[in-house]
């Protein structure tokens, strides 16, 4: 017999009919989403889901006792991150920033009066954080309802890991990010990526165009990908005039410890011959 979500909440004395099931998984902010808001900070984390839309409808599918609380981690699967005790006390604070988007809260729905909850963390359940997965559901339409009631819908639990852990580093080769998604990544990721240097790609799916670059100084490719997150073109004439591309970056050769800016420099020329680059790509040089 498969384990399910609501004998956990029945073994802490706790009726599943009091107990709204959430998942946060909003995309709409390139590089930012729940989980690394909850990964990077918790308690910024919880003061994004205490404020919710005050229509009446949605209103009505937040009204409960409980709050069992998941987030979508980059692999799409559905990780337990904390049971809330929940009540509605009234509406925002004028001004209020939400922590995820950095803007106003409810300005992307132009909205003023957000709902404000007050949500506070229950020691139940709390081993399972960071550790505890469960079956959302195979539907696009169970992908859409991120919010369900845990009486009518007993998630089964998929995994239960030792630790919490982030994705391991796939290796250079087998990286390929939107350039918007660089900052989501695990931390140790981007350490890594910091102290490494060579030739990577920029291509574009939608208009398939590349351009080859190379990251030579200090703070490695990291630092070299986020000059374009920063400007599109990272000072490339080639890219400079062009409207914000979607930008998915990639690795095609690691630098030794030991090479100079010149040894990495002529890395970038070959690999420009071998893809053409300066033909049927964006490079000018």
């Amino acid at each position: 017999m498969a384990l399910q979500f609501n004998m956990l909440l029945l073994d802490e004395g706790i009726a599943p009919s009091d107990v709204r099931l959430l998942r946060h998984q909003t995309g709409k902010v390139p590089g930012r989403t729940p989980y690394t808001l909850w990964r990077d900070d918790v308690a910024a984390f919880q003061q994004y889901q205490s404020t919710q839309d005050p229509a009446p409808r949605q209103r009505s599918r937040f009204r409960a006792r409980y709050w069992a609380s998941f987030v979508a981690p980059p692999d799409g699967s559905t990780m337990f991150v904390g049971l809330y005790e929940v009540k509605l006390v009234g509406s925002v604070t004028a001004g209020q920033i939400d922590p995820l988007t950095l803007r106003e809260v409810g300005a992307d729905k132009g909205l003023t009066a957000y709902d404000q909850y007050d949500c506070r963390p229950m020691v139940e359940l709390s081993d399972y954080i960071g550790r505890l997965f469960i079956h959302w559901g195979d539907s696009s339409s169970a992908a859409r309802a991120w919010t369900q009631r845990a009486d009518q819908q007993d998630k089964e639990i998929v995994e239960l890991r030792r630790t919490f852990r982030e994705e391991e580093f796939p290796g250079f080769t087998q990286i390929i990010r939107p350039i918007d998604e660089i900052e989501a990544m695990p931390s140790a990721w981007k350490q890594i990526l910091s102290a490494s240097r060579g030739v990577y790609l920029l291509a574009c799916p939608k208009t398939r165009e590349h351009y080859v670059g190379s990251a030579s100084g200090e703070g490695g490719f990291l630092a070299r990908w986020r000059e374009y997150l920063a400007t599109n073109h990272g000072g490339n004439a080639g890219l400079r005039d062009r409207e914000r591309t979607a930008w998915q970056v990639s690795i095609l050769e690691v630098a030794g410890s030991s090479a100079s800016e010149k040894d990495i420099l002529r890395m970038e020329a070959s690999w420009k011959q071998k893809l053409h680059s300066r033909t049927i790509g964006l490079n000018r040089n």
